[in-house]
């Protein structure tokens, strides 16, 4: 890790750095298909899964089926998912190595997810921005909540002043469960009706955190 800044950006991934949806859709099919499960996935339906954990997708998806085998499904969808993610990547969102790179040079930046195991790395690799980021964590690694996590990067990494930057009403609650001002990516999947502060591309980003 690099010297530790004591400010520090928190990103959401999906919806807020990229939408990989149309690389994920096709994964979760082939998966399927290999192991006779008779259910198809379009880019929308990952989507709005997104900002769940991997047994509330379970949960979502099969709401009629044994809790265990909905979750073996989504597990090895999730699984299934970061090979061709690692090798291509997904769409990152318009100037995302841009902003980044100008934020890094003042602020500790990392990316809290509710992801499986795997996806943050296939991110980093599949589009060449590990370089840009000091930590990361998600819920399927540690088990905790993406408020929890927020928390948990901090204090590990010595942050005294954090902000979550996030696309979904779960992330807004996320971050006051952390205790940290929140910045909803309008740009993104969700409507959060009640976020003070509001950027709706990613190059706003620097402005409203001047402003906080």
């Amino acid at each position: 890790m690099k010297n530790v800044k004591k400010k520090g950006i928190l990103f959401d991934l999906d919806g807020t750095l990229w939408d990989a949806a149309e690389t994920i859709a096709p994964a979760w099919n082939d998966w399927c298909a290999a192991h006779g499960v008779e259910r198809r996935f379009t880019p929308a339906d990952c989507r709005s899964y997104c900002g769940k954990t991997l047994p509330q997708i379970a949960a979502f998806v099969f709401p009629d089926a044994e809790p265990a085998w909905a979750e073996w499904v989504i597990n090895g969808c999730c699984e299934a998912e970061c090979i061709p993610l690692a090798r291509r990547g997904g769409v990152l969102y318009a100037r995302l190595g841009e902003v980044l790179e100008a934020l890094r040079r003042e602020y500790f930046l990392a990316v809290v997810s509710n992801c499986g195991l795997g996806y943050i790395e296939a991110f980093f690799t599949g589009n060449d921005t590990g370089k840009y980021f000091d930590d990361y964590e998600n819920a399927a690694r540690t088990g905790l909540s993406k408020g929890e996590n927020i928390r948990l990067v901090m204090e590990r990494n010595g942050i005294e002043q954090g902000v979550y930057v996030g696309d979904t009403e779960a992330d807004r609650q996320a971050a006051l469960a952390a205790g940290v001002p929140f910045i909803h990516a309008a740009y993104g999947y969700g409507q959060v009706p009640l976020a003070e502060h509001v950027i709706r591309k990613l190059t706003e980003l620097p402005d409203v955190l001047d402003k906080l």
